[in-house]
């Protein structure tokens, strides 16, 4: 997934690059607008650091993946307490 972010940059920048991703990839990788992903930031859910003088925020790729896999396990509880046409459900 990540990857396919840095398809099109050379392979010296994409050592540099792999690292840290902005907001704007992030939205692209999880399909989500910049302003989710700005809110996914500031209440912590996913962590990221601010750099440079801008302040512009960087998510680091593990913790990018890190947050999938615990939205997986989160959905999979979700599903499990809550199963599919279970009686009551309308």
């Amino acid at each position: 997934m990540v990857e396919a972010v840095f398809a099109a940059v050379s392979e010296e920048e994409v050592t540099v690059a792999q690292r840290f991703l902005q907001l704007a990839e992030v939205s692209e990788i999880l399909n989500i607008s910049s302003a989710q992903a700005y809110a996914l930031v500031r209440s912590g859910e996913l962590p990221a650091i601010k750099i440079g003088g801008r302040g512009q925020w960087r998510v680091e790729a593990t913790e990018l993946e890190s947050y999938i896999q615990r939205m997986y396990a989160e959905t999979k509880s979700f599903v499990q307490a809550h199963p599919f046409g279970s009686a009551g459900e309308e």
